[in-house]
């Protein structure tokens, strides 16, 4: 009986450990054509990210504007609305699917832009904003030159 125990917390440590690697660590992804890699996403996950995606330019235009006119009120709400908050919107099933790099450059840029939001309110200082923000566009660089987003169905 004790061996029949044993044998069923192995398979269950193995189970688990590869769902781990699956959801938590890998995503769902293959390598493409261009040496990217491409996570496979349906349409409505892809949709999803890419809205995400145009959510951060919105904000990006918003606060470099925001800059331009020294309106640091615009510039903390427009990086608010993309920062901490904001990532959980974001479904786990959709979540599961994303590597865990993608994953920490999601969630830091979200911290960025908070912090971002943060010192735009207490120091209002343009040169110190644009050099956050080409910091935080860093990780958006190199998001699309690792990644890519393809769809695994017709929805």
């Amino acid at each position: 009986m004790c061996r029949m125990c044993w044998a069923l917390v192995v398979v269950l440590g193995i189970s688990s450990g590869f769902m781990a690697y699956k959801f938590i660590l890998s995503g769902s992804v293959e390598k493409s054509d261009d040496g990217r890699l491409a996570i496979q996403l349906t349409n409505g996950e892809r949709d999803i990210v890419f809205t995400e995606m145009r959510t951060f330019l919105e904000s990006v235009q918003q606060i470099t504007q925001g800059v331009a006119s020294k309106d640091f009120d615009a510039v903390a709400k427009a990086a608010r609305k993309v920062g901490r908050a904001a990532q959980q919107a974001v479904p786990g099933t959709l979540v599961g699917k994303l590597p865990l790099e993608f994953k920490k450059m999601g969630f830091d840029t979200h911290t960025k832009f908070t912090q971002l939001a943060l010192y735009a309110e207490q120091l209002s200082d343009g040169e110190q904003t644009l050099e956050q923000l080409g910091e935080l566009l860093q990780n958006c660089v190199s998001c699309h030159a690792i990644y890519k987003i393809e769809t695994t169905d017709n929805q």
